[in-house]
């Protein structure tokens, strides 16, 4: 009897609850963001059940590419290392550079103009018994960027030249820093 009672009652309240049920497609979100910084923002609330950390970076980085510059990543001149070009490679300047944990090093003039590049790759010929000058190890081939060039540029820089070691030029045309494609590939993969 009750059962009867209750299969009725539904039926008779079903059609009258029909107006107060919503449908998926009328569900509308409860913020929507109205500028890019917006986005990101709701993207980096989004409770980590749904993004991991990792992801809301990831999406982040991608979505402010384009607003990014080599200025935004690069490494600062105060923290760069320099080589003089006259300085002998022997241990004290190689344990240095080692525990500088950079791989390559601006080579400047008595000056201090830069004159080329020193990869620790050239190190592997080397003997550390003797020592030789910077000079000789001198990659002369240098590749240089601007602090406000945009990341987009630093992508057509990479292709052109195939490089991955860029000194970053202020305004005045004075060292900024330095950029390298790692630094690049960290910040999209954060």
């Amino acid at each position: 009897m009750w059962f009867r009672f209750l299969q009725r009652f539904v039926k008779f309240i079903d059609p009258k609850l029909e107006k107060y049920r919503e449908k998926k497609s009328d569900i509308k979100p409860k913020y929507t963001p109205t500028s890019l910084e917006d986005f990101i923002g709701v993207i980096k609330r989004t409770p980590k059940s749904i993004l991991s950390t990792t992801d809301r970076e990831r999406i982040a980085a991608v979505m402010s590419f384009d607003s990014r510059t080599v200025g935004d990543l690069m490494t600062k001149k105060a923290d760069m290392v320099f080589v003089d070009e006259k300085e002998y490679l022997g241990p004290l300047v190689l344990d240095k550079l080692y525990k500088s944990g950079f791989t390559n090093f601006p080579v400047t003039d008595a000056k201090g103009k830069v004159k080329g590049v020193l990869h620790t790759e050239a190190f592997n010929a080397l003997e550390i018994k003797k020592a030789e000058r910077v000079d000789k190890y001198i990659d002369k081939n240098v590749n240089y960027l601007h602090v406000d060039d945009s990341l987009k540029h630093v992508i057509e820089e990479i292709k052109r030249t195939n490089g991955y070691y860029y000194l970053v030029l202020d305004g005045d045309q004075n060292l900024a820093g330095f950029f390298t494609t790692e630094m690049l590939l960290d910040y999209l993969t954060q």
